[in-house]
């Protein structure tokens, strides 16, 4: 029996044991049965609220995903080569790093209002330090006769060096911290849109919340944890591990 069938039997198994555990305990409105969920799951596609929630969610994101991974690599890269960079403004980013993401949303709401922008900065806050690191690391760790043997073939220590060597070199840990950034912008996405006005996925769930229909609110889990991991096996994952194997770090697939 292959994984697909394994993780299909299960997720089976797992949908019934809700559902039974549902009828059996008698949960009431406080958490909604596998059915309900699947129910509102349907009528959300079907109607388009869902579609077009999920539509303007992956917009956002993709925009701030998109500014962090530039943010971040290039300040990485910056932290990377230069070493009093590294001791002050680095120094500081790996504290900002411990910040969770919401703690800028009343910066958010001031600077930009309840709108699209709030919600970007939010998200790339909470994706662009994750990429810096994974950034700096990559560079820092190339091991030096890489740079020592491209220099005594004429490289230099220029621009040549930096993408003809180093960028090559760094990139198994750069999409490494992609992976790793792009799970963070999601979870800041969700914070940020629980307050904006618009249409998302956060959205649809704080008015879930206020009318208390937990089967809509557990269906937006739902749907963010399914794009969430599809975006990371079909596309991240994936990526790395072809990486991974052309740079001889690692020999199958995990």
């Amino acid at each position: 029996m292959n994984t697909f069938w394994k993780k299909a039997i299960f997720l089976f198994l797992l949908l019934l044991t809700w559902e039974i555990a549902y009828r059996t305990m008698n949960w009431g409105w406080r958490f909604p049965s596998a059915l309900q969920t699947l129910q509102t799951l349907y009528d959300g596609i079907v109607n388009g609220q869902l579609i077009d929630a999920t539509l303007g969610s992956l917009r956002r994101i993709m925009i701030a995903f998109a500014l962090s991974c530039i943010i971040g690599t290039t300040l990485g890269v910056l932290f990377a080569r230069n070493r009093l960079l590294d001791e002050t403004f680095g120094f500081v980013v790996v504290a900002l790093q411990t910040v969770p993401s919401i703690a800028w949303l009343p910066f958010a709401i001031i600077w930009f209002g309840l709108n699209d922008f709030a919600v970007v900065f939010i998200t790339t806050i909470g994706a662009t330090w994750t990429m810096t690191i994974a950034s700096r690391s990559g560079i820092k760790n190339i091991p030096s006769i890489y740079l020592k043997s491209a220099q005594m073939f004429g490289t230099g220590r220029g621009f040549k060096l930096f993408y003809q060597v180093m960028v090559p070199a760094a990139i198994p840990q750069l999409i490494t911290g992609m992976r790793m950034a792009w799970a963070f912008a999601w979870r800041a996405l969700v914070s940020g849109e629980l307050i904006a006005r618009g249409i998302g996925l956060g959205q649809m769930l704080e008015e879930g919340r206020n009318i208390g229909d937990t089967a809509l609110m557990l269906s937006i889990v739902l749907v963010i944890a399914v794009l969430g991991t599809i975006s990371d096996h079909l596309v991240f994952k994936r990526i790395e591990e072809r990486i991974w194997m052309q740079y001889g770090l690692q020999t199958s697939k995990s």
